[in-house]
């Protein structure tokens, strides 16, 4: 891991193609092995049916970082992950190899066309809020009621 001063960070990390638990499990490596960039905690696996989508269930998970890259070199670094592990983008919404997203980089908004900080629908997803609640119980996180997620690992 590198040593990193610097914000604290939330990311999401999802797949549901191939070996989705071993995909996700990897990418929190990759993730805490950006440069300047240090994990503090992982929350649990989570199994979650796809929204507004199709395709095989998603396991999700989200991760807390403390790093000293801006939120648009940490997008692109996410970007860069996402390719490495075969991520294509045929259409909105299609099944991936694996999904990084940006969910909140400290107390900072951003608006821009590349990227909204804090994530403008983390507020409605279940397989976002219930790891981050695990792992940041000190934060208000909204609650979401009505959809099925089942814990799967540690």
């Amino acid at each position: 891991m590198s040593s990193a001063a610097g914000e604290r960070v939330f990311v999401g990390l999802g797949a549901n193609l191939g070996d989705a638990v071993a995909t996700v499990r990897a990418a929190i490596d990759a993730v805490g092995a950006l440069p300047s960039t240090r994990c503090l905690t992982r929350s649990s696996l989570y199994r979650c049916a796809p929204i507004d989508a199709t395709g095989p269930d998603y396991v999700n998970a989200v991760v807390e970082l403390r790093t000293a890259l801006d939120p648009e070199a940490l997008l692109l670094a996410l970007q860069g992950i996402e390719r490495d592990f075969g991520r294509e983008r045929p259409y909105r919404n299609a099944p991936r190899t694996l999904d990084l997203d940006l969910l909140a980089y400290g107390e900072r908004r951003v608006d821009t066309p590349e990227l909204v900080l804090p994530h403008p629908r983390m507020h409605e997803r279940a397989f976002v809020l219930v790891p981050l609640a695990e792992i940041a119980p000190d934060l208000p996180w909204p609650n979401v009621a009505g959809q099925a997620i089942e814990r799967i690992a540690p």
